[in-house]
């Protein structure tokens, strides 16, 4: 069994006019849930060995104010092909971690984030399931098990969702 955590990255800031995209830095509203993200994740015990994250400034932001709150010293992959990539692309990602990775996080940005979600999504908690179908906002984290020996074994449909939260309800 494999477990996989998807994270979108906290709210970002529009205050600065002509700041491209990739450069926007987290607002003060996603600090804060930050704060409550990582709280949620400590207590759940989470411990990737691998964190993958986007090289945005705004998914790196998120991974420092979660970062002391993961169990155990995983290997830090920030990616510029993380940065805008479909649910495809990120599916592909997740099947080149090595087998060995028993836990994997991926911080990264919707569409393809949520679409990766819902696409993974082959069974679970139901109230959870229509709310991932829902939207994934800001924040927003998705829990899977994933019924696998090797990352590359990850298809649609072959996960189970075994928690989905958003900083509000933390």
């Amino acid at each position: 069994m494999k477990r996989l955590y998807l994270l979108r990255h906290l709210k970002s800031s529009w205050d600065e006019a002509g700041v491209p995209d990739r450069d926007r830095p987290l607002a003060p509203r996603g600090r804060k849930a930050g704060k409550r993200v990582a709280a949620y994740l400590r207590e759940d015990g989470a411990a990737p060995a691998v964190v993958l994250c986007s090289s945005a400034l705004r998914t790196r932001q998120t991974l420092e104010a979660i970062l002391p709150a993961l169990a155990g010293d995983p290997e830090l992959l920030v990616e510029d092909g993380l940065y805008a990539a479909g649910g495809g692309a990120l599916l592909d990602r997740l099947r080149a971690v090595p087998a060995a990775a028993d836990s994997v996080l991926l911080i990264g940005h919707n569409p393809g984030l949520g679409d990766l979600a819902s696409e993974l999504a082959g069974g679970g908690d139901a109230d959870a399931l229509a709310r991932l179908r829902e939207g994934f906002p800001t924040g927003a984290l998705a829990t899977f098990t994933v019924a696998a020996d090797a990352w590359d074994e990850l298809a649609p449909g072959g996960a189970e969702l075994t928690a989905y939260v958003v900083p509000r309800e933390l």
